[in-house]
């Protein structure tokens, strides 16, 4: 509580600045997703990917998903795209982008092919995941 009084009727004033910073961070509270994917009745593997993650970061944040294995065929990603976040195919995987900070909490529906020459009933998880700032 402040007060100020006048002495000799000169009047005193003051006047603060107050500036908040909020450091830039990018935080990845969460990455889930099976370690190993066993094989449906077809022979290839679904899984879902749940990413949870906090930027302060102005202009948000990209998350790229790539397949780090030879025997997965084919892999499709789905995800819901609301809020301004954009997923994109790019030639080793995905890009999923968001526009702005925040917390995000991004369930991905992950399918993979066997490659022809893969026999196998079980796979490791697939998927490096990489985020950067934009």
């Amino acid at each position: 509580m402040g007060e100020s009084r006048a002495v000799n009727q000169h009047s005193a004033s003051a006047s603060i600045d107050i500036r908040i910073v909020v450091p830039p961070i990018m935080r990845v509270l969460e990455n889930s997703h099976p370690v190993q994917l066993i094989a449906e009745s077809g022979g290839d593997w679904s899984a879902e990917q749940r990413l949870v993650v906090l930027s302060t970061m102005k202009r948000g944040f990209c998350v790229t998903l790539r397949m780090n294995t030879s025997d997965v065929e084919a892999w499709r990603l789905q995800t819901e795209q609301s809020g301004g976040i954009t997923l994109s195919p790019v030639s080793d995987g995905y890009r999923l982008c968001t526009p702005r900070p925040g917390r995000y909490t991004l369930l991905l529906q992950h399918e993979f092919e066997a490659s022809g020459n893969s026999a196998m009933q079980s796979l490791r998880w697939p998927v490096q995941t990489d985020i950067s700032a934009i």
